[in-house]
């Protein structure tokens, strides 16, 4: 037990050294919290130690003793010995110190600084909204050059053109690869703002895949493909779209800007997470504005 006793002293005051080694510099301070958090940490670790060394020095040398209740399992029984009483009080004490933190020492009801923080937030939010209810396009595009660098630029890049593949090149509405890609294998992530979606291979033949894709990545100039008649359906016969049916394949407008913010978006370059309620109306007004200016490149 001797050695064990010094084990346990050279332990605690290795644990003290490697506590002020790190955090020294904050017990130094005027800020007598540091002083009694260091006293605390010194105390936790004192008992922690001794306590630990009891109870293996009990194990090593103590033999069961007292009377055995009746179930066994496989042979081994359990004795009908009381509950240690520190082991008792400690838990009492932690069960009315719960009660204590959670109504006095740090109400649930009582100042959060998240709460603070949120209700700041939501009140900025609210005057935000309501200065700029009724900006104008140039107001609304250059809030929206600032939220795309933020937001967006991360993936799309400074220049919104993709960052080599690695993302939508939003300079133009798609490319003749995404739209043959969205032909061939639908396309039914929107769900929540064109709950159809649209099944794969609405054309099948290969001229009428090409011919349409080459169309549309155009920019629809030209002579209008006969095949284009299947997406005409559900897109216009403009390819500006139609609300909860088919998306705008023209051209970005709001719609199809908050389809995506809201739901993300899963194609031929991967997948973009849902920005739901990361931004407020007036905000992706402004992205949407912003987007649009990009095709005039």
């Amino acid at each position: 037990m001797k050695s064990m006793v010094i084990g346990g002293i050279i332990l605690i005051i290795a644990l003290m050294a490697g506590t002020y080694f790190v955090a020294g510099d904050a017990f130094i301070s005027d800020d007598y919290i540091n002083a009694l958090t260091f006293l605390g940490a010194a105390a936790i670790i004192t008992i922690s130690t001794f306590v630990v060394l009891k109870y293996v020095n009990q194990m090593k040398n103590d033999t069961a003793s007292g009377e055995l209740a009746d179930e066994n399992w496989d042979g081994i029984g359990e004795y009908k010995n009381p509950v240690p009483t520190g082991w008792a009080l400690a838990f009492i004490g932690t069960i009315l110190w719960m009660f204590w933190y959670f109504t006095i020492g740090y109400p649930i009801t009582g100042f959060s600084q998240i709460g603070q923080w949120n209700e700041e937030t939501n009140e900025y939010n609210a005057k935000f909204e309501q200065k700029w209810v009724n900006a104008n396009e140039s107001t609304l595009n250059a809030m929206g050059q600032s939220l795309f660098l933020v937001q967006c630029a991360p993936c799309h890049g400074v220049d919104a053109e993709g960052i080599a593949g690695k993302a939508q090149d939003l300079t133009k509405r798609m490319s003749k690869d995404q739209i043959i890609y969205t032909i061939k294998n639908g396309s039914n992530h929107l769900t929540q703002s064109y709950p159809a979606g649209m099944p794969p291979m609405m054309l099948t033949e290969d001229a009428d895949i090409e011919a349409v894709a080459t169309y549309v990545a155009g920019g629809f100039k030209g002579e209008q493909p006969v095949a284009y008649a299947t997406c005409s359906a559900c897109h216009g016969d403009n390819g500006e779209g139609m609300p909860f049916v088919g998306p705008n394949i023209k051209y970005y407008d709001d719609a199809i800007v908050f389809a995506v913010l809201k739901e993300g978006k899963k194609g031929l370059l991967g997948q973009m997470p849902s920005f739901n309620e990361r931004l407020n109306e007036t905000q992706e007004k402004a992205l949407a504005s912003y987007i649009r200016s990009l095709g005039d490149k």
